[in-house]
């Protein structure tokens, strides 16, 4: 399951960041692979360490909490903060799987990595190449977002970033662990509180007739039942 988020950030936005980034340190990302992807990863990241990386992606985090439809489908319980990473020259991520279990950089506190996230920071017509290739299994998807737009998919699907040939791609990528840990249970919960909400602004001041009081404590009682301890 993958599921495209619009407009998480605003232009405005994208610009700041992009502005403060011109200043900020960047590493080899190889540094941050795990041992089986040193040897097909070939980017830049943004120094985790660095007061510029800290701030920025503090502010994704809030942002993300605020998102109504990232928080439907995610359910996030906990953030592996977001990371920011460069290609170019060249540069991509050959085919991986991302690791199941994180440690929270800050916290020392194991993250289940449940979805994985791309956001989107460089307009897909400043570079060529760079696509996010998902398999989702019923065949490989292909994404190349505008900025400020997120990509939200299993993080057990395996993906790769192509090469990019020209210019620049800048992203910002992310791993949360859900509440509830079962992608299904998961997706019918999202399918049914989008739902609600579209048959909420349908009704409008009628929202609180019974039928739709009765799905609303369906969805809560299934995440009950499904949310981890």
């Amino acid at each position: 399951m993958f599921q495209v988020i619009e407009s998480v950030l605003s232009k405005q936005e994208v610009t700041d960041f992009l502005e403060r980034m011109q200043t900020a340190p960047w590493m080899d990302g190889s540094k941050t692979a795990g041992s089986l992807a040193q040897s097909v990863k070939q980017n830049l990241q943004l120094d985790d360490e660095c007061d510029i990386a800290r701030s920025l992606s503090r502010y994704i985090e809030s942002t993300l909490l605020a998102n109504p439809q990232f928080v439907s489908m995610a359910l996030p319980d906990t953030f592996y903060p977001p990371k920011f990473n460069l290609y170019q020259n060249g540069g991509h991520y050959g085919v991986h799987v991302d690791s199941a279990v994180l440690v929270h950089p800050y916290t020392n506190q194991r993250v289940r990595a449940d979805l994985s996230a791309t956001l989107f920071l460089t307009e897909p017509d400043s570079y060529e190449g760079g696509e996010l290739q998902i398999d989702t299994g019923m065949g490989v998807q292909e994404i190349k977002l505008p900025a400020g737009d997120m990509i939200l998919y299993s993080s057990g699907s395996l993906h790769q970033v192509l090469p990019v040939i020209k210019g620049q791609r800048i992203a910002s990528f992310m791993w949360v662990q859900s509440m509830v840990k079962n992608e299904n249970e998961r997706t019918m919960l999202y399918q049914l509180d989008q739902s609600i909400q579209g048959l909420r602004k349908q009704l409008g001041t009628q929202s609180q007739q019974a039928e739709l009081l009765q799905l609303t404590e369906l969805y809560h009682n299934l995440l009950r039942h499904w949310c981890k301890s």
